[in-house]
């Protein structure tokens, strides 16, 4: 791309803050002590991208049963601890972020994360104040990521078509998502194999965020 974009959308977890590991962990740690055996990597395989409710509602019809009432709160809980002690800004992102600024660029975050979700860990690495209240959650949109609700709405908040933006998304359901809103998308190749991006839909794929820039032409 020659041109910089009418719009940037960055997804959250995995793209700007390096939060899917650790994220990860704890869910398929609580997914398996809750009567479903789950692995690191079957956690990312299957929920990473996707809202918290989703989840659930995926793992209740796996076990045939609701989950105890507390499971939601004990995983926002963990995950609150970690992330406060070990969470930090993907490497590149606050050099692609004063790029667009630089280029008089506008960028918000659509993320599937709640919005107390994501504003701990915008705090916690320092990421905050770049966006302000440029930030929509997946629970301001009926449908969540793979549906394209949530990346029409960020780019309706932002005042833009949604086919004019560049979506960065590091999931299989947030490409997919981006990609039946019309947008050009990134992928960012962190936890999973860049052809699952590519599968996916992404239009270009990177294995880091220092490859961002020429992409987007700043």
């Amino acid at each position: 791309m020659t041109t910089p974009p009418a719009l940037v959308i960055f997804d959250n977890d995995g793209v700007l803050v390096d939060s899917e590991r650790l994220s990860n962990r704890i869910f398929a740690e609580l997914i398996t002590s809750h009567g479903l055996p789950t692995t690191f990597t079957e956690a990312v395989e299957r929920y990473m991208g996707r809202r918290t409710t989703d989840c659930v509602a995926d793992i209740e019809a796996q076990l045939g049963r609701p989950l105890d009432p507390g499971f939601v709160g004990a995983y926002e809980a963990r995950c609150a601890e970690t992330l406060r002690a070990e969470l930090t800004a993907v490497d590149g992102v606050v050099d692609v972020l004063d790029r667009l600024d630089a280029a008089g660029v506008p960028y918000c975050i659509a993320s599937s994360g709640t919005p107390d979700e994501i504003a701990l860990r915008l705090a916690v690495t320092g990421l905050a104040d770049r966006f302000g209240d440029r930030v929509y959650s997946g629970s301001m949109v009926a449908r969540g990521k793979p549906a394209p609700d949530l990346f029409e709405y960020a780019a309706d908040r932002m005042g833009v078509a949604p086919g004019a933006a560049v979506v960065v998304e590091d999931s299989p359901p947030g490409v997919v998502g981006a990609k039946a809103a019309g947008a050009t998308v990134i992928g960012h190749a962190a936890l999973l194999p860049a052809g699952r991006l590519a599968e996916a839909g992404a239009d270009h794929v990177v294995t880091g965020m220092t490859q961002v820039p020429p992409l987007l032409g700043i």
